[in-house]
């Protein structure tokens, strides 16, 4: 640890942090665990749902998400409470009084909230994806209905210069209503197709058109075909119509990356809630030394009413934070922001709020 220039009592105090942030997570998840229990267990029985598959199906790949989901909650509390401990023991004067400063003493914390901060990123990008893809078939399976779509006035392009349209799609028969499909070349309508709906055929891997109407352009002069059935190649298949509720969630980032080019691509009415998701793989780890400053700035002085109110206070903080974020982010899925600064701007508003707190704490 030299090569850091970690010493004895930095180790002391990331002891003291990481030791109480993994406490804490292990005592909140054990609780929810049991609430979780208690809830679904209706349903555990009444789907005959195995016990090996209820353990490590869901429950095994539930708990990090769960856990990574509050981290930056239960880094918060960690903070206030090992450190107001310290503030109550004298031992934050005595190690300020050796000649520490405040900023030197701040050293171990953002060694241990780095620790946090990659452990969530790490996480959310690459670990809990596939353990929720296989969390939520386990829900789907067993406790609710795996797929809905409620699009309307659905629009695609499929690839360069092909555009499909409709009206509805229909997921337990793969059936698209009010079909139409529109072929351009440098900008002008060369083809269109109108049809009553089309059909996914499992079995030629193929789309059957149904009742259709062809008008081929050419110059001033047009072709017209009709007919009652013919089957074509798409570049679509049914499962990018059986969505998932949050089915973004199991997706790693690369394969998120890829998925936001093809929505791109395809001109879909959901990039930024799909970019919302993206960065916020990046901005919600990076809270964690936001929260770590607030919290050491909170409890390193003494203040009546003990640790309670240091809890109280961050606590509130901590949920303003939160609410903060989800206002931003709906300005940004309406339209109303861009949405790089919805997700990063609470960070960004929370950051002055830790530097304004960490000038006022004792030196």
């Amino acid at each position: 640890m030299r090569f850091l220039g970690i010493k004895k009592i930095d180790l002391y105090i990331i002891k003291k942090f990481l030791g109480t942030y993994f406490f804490a997570i292990i005592i909140i998840i054990s609780i929810a665990v049991v609430f979780d229990i208690s809830e679904k267990i209706e349903d555990f029985i009444e789907k005959s749902a195995p016990a090996k598959a209820i353990a490590f199906d869901y429950y095994l790949n539930w708990i990090p998400y769960f856990a990574n989901l509050f981290s930056s909650l239960f880094t918060f509390i960690a903070v206030i409470f090992f450190t107001s401990k310290m503030a109550y023991n004298t031992e934050i004067i005595a190690i300020l009084s050796s000649g520490v400063s405040f900023r030197r003493l701040m050293y171990p914390y953002f060694i241990s909230a780095l620790v946090i901060a990659l452990m969530s990123f790490v996480l959310m990008a690459y670990i809990i994806p596939p353990a929720n893809a296989i969390r939520k078939d386990f829900e789907y399976k067993y406790i609710k209905n795996p797929v809905r779509n409620t699009d309307k006035d659905i629009h695609r392009q499929i690839e360069p210069g092909l555009f499909v349209y409709m009206r509805s799609y229909n997921t337990s028969n793969d059936v698209g209503y009010k079909f139409s499909m529109e072929r351009f070349e440098d900008g002008v309508l060369k083809s269109k197709l109108l049809s009553d709906y089309v059909k996914w055929d499992s079995t030629t891997a193929k789309w059957t058109i149904k009742n259709y109407y062809i008008r081929d352009i050419d110059s001033l002069n047009e072709v017209i075909t009709t007919g009652a059935s013919i089957d074509t190649t798409l570049n679509m298949y049914p499962e990018e119509f059986k969505r998932m509720q949050n089915f973004t969630e199991t997706m790693n980032l690369p394969r998120l990356n890829d998925y936001i080019e093809q929505q791109y691509m395809q001109g879909a009415d959901n990039v930024t809630e799909l970019l919302i998701d993206k960065y916020s793989r990046f901005s919600y780890p990076f809270s964690t030394f936001i929260l770590t400053l607030i919290g050491v700035a909170l409890s390193s002085r003494k203040v009546r009413g003990g640790i309670g109110m240091h809890i109280g206070f961050g606590l509130l903080l901590s949920f303003s934070y939160i609410l903060f974020m989800r206002f931003t982010t709906m300005f940004a899925i309406s339209g109303s922001m861009n949405p790089l600064f919805a997700v990063w701007v609470p960070n960004i508003f929370y950051s002055i709020i830790s530097i304004f707190l960490y000038r006022l704490a004792p030196k």
